[in-house]
């Protein structure tokens, strides 16, 4: 069965949002924004794939902006996400095994595109650890 990831972006995220859902053969639930040629505000973007995620409506999330920053902390505003802002594979890997993290973050102005498909690949693929990690994420949600 197909992963079901919630998607969305501001208007510096787009392009990165369209080609990564063109790269991959997922089910996806693109909660926009339809273009870049309109300046939104990415706290209802990070807001909307949190709360899908949150809702248990999708299996993981991806948040997108020009750097990431501002619709990860956006994403993190919910009680039940734990959004990464990765710029590499290797993190991407690190926080699925040690954070169990649900939503992925991306900046379109930072990462370039080869770089974001290995991040999304390895962040949906990678398994979390469990065990002493398992601790830790109890704590976040005390």
């Amino acid at each position: 069965m197909k992963l079901k990831v919630a998607i969305a972006s501001d208007h510096g995220g787009y392009n990165l949002k369209e080609f990564i859902k063109d790269s991959f053969d997922l089910n996806w639930i693109d909660l926009g924004t339809g273009d870049d040629k309109n300046s939104v505000d990415y706290p209802e973007f990070g807001k909307a794939v949190a709360e899908t995620v949150a809702d248990g409506d999708a299996d993981f999330g991806v948040a997108i902006c020009g750097t990431g920053i501002g619709i990860s902390i956006a994403c993190n505003r919910n009680p039940g996400i734990r959004a990464a802002l990765c710029t590499n594979a290797t993190m991407a890997r690190l926080t699925r095994e040690h954070n169990d993290a649900n939503v992925l973050c991306l900046g379109e102005r930072i990462t370039g595109t080869e770089a974001a498909l290995d991040i999304v690949k390895t962040f949906l693929e990678t398994e979390f650890e469990g065990g002493r990690h398992q601790r830790r994420i109890d704590k976040l949600s005390d």
